[in-house]
């Protein structure tokens, strides 16, 4: 009995173990929001093209800063999962993650729609079309659907919940990091 306890424990660590070096190996090959390093870096070039350099992911709320030049001394901005920042907003299919980029300037410099489970996303929020009316919106504008924000019919709840989680993240982060303007 002692012997099949010991055997059972033995096995039960080397089990143990193997599951914490493939989360270890996990974490290292995967970084935030479950993306391969690669596309990660890829995205967050999309939204700040003159970066040379990432911070990785850290601070509160959650964000990457974008540095421009040698070493960090010229920040160009940040980027941050709205599901991060805003964790409770929620589409028709659940949440929609977004990659957002703010530059230091309080201007969006663009939106990644980089997961959903909305039904009617294929026309509505995967377009390029609705990413691209974000690049240059101020934190300060209404982003009101329909107003400021193109609408698509038919998908009101992914539209609504994917301006309002853009609207709300980016505001948060814009006051929690970024100084307001002189006047």
């Amino acid at each position: 009995m002692i012997l099949k306890r010991a055997a059972f424990a033995k096995a039960s660590a080397a089990r143990a173990a193997a599951a914490v070096t493939l989360i270890v190996g996990a974490t290292i090959v995967m970084t935030a929001g479950g993306q391969p390093a690669n596309v990660l870096q890829a995205r967050l070039k999309s939204l700040f093209p003159a970066a040379t350099a990432f911070s990785p992911k850290g601070g509160e709320p959650s964000h990457f800063k974008a540095y421009a030049g040698p070493g960090t001394q010229n920040l160009l901005g940040y980027a941050f999962f709205t599901t991060e920042v805003s964790p409770l907003e929620r589409g028709y299919g659940g949440p929609i993650v977004m990659l957002v980029g703010i530059d230091v300037k309080g201007l969006l410099t663009g939106v990644i729609v980089t997961e959903h489970h909305e039904p009617y996303g294929d026309f509505s929020i995967d377009r390029q079309a609705f990413a691209a009316q974000f690049r240059g919106k101020d934190v300060r504008d209404p982003f009101k659907l329909g107003t400021d924000i193109d609408a698509v019919s038919r998908a009101t709840i992914t539209m609504s919940s994917a301006v309002r989680a853009i609207r709300l993240s980016a505001r948060r982060v814009a006051r929690e990091l970024i100084a307001p303007p002189k006047p």
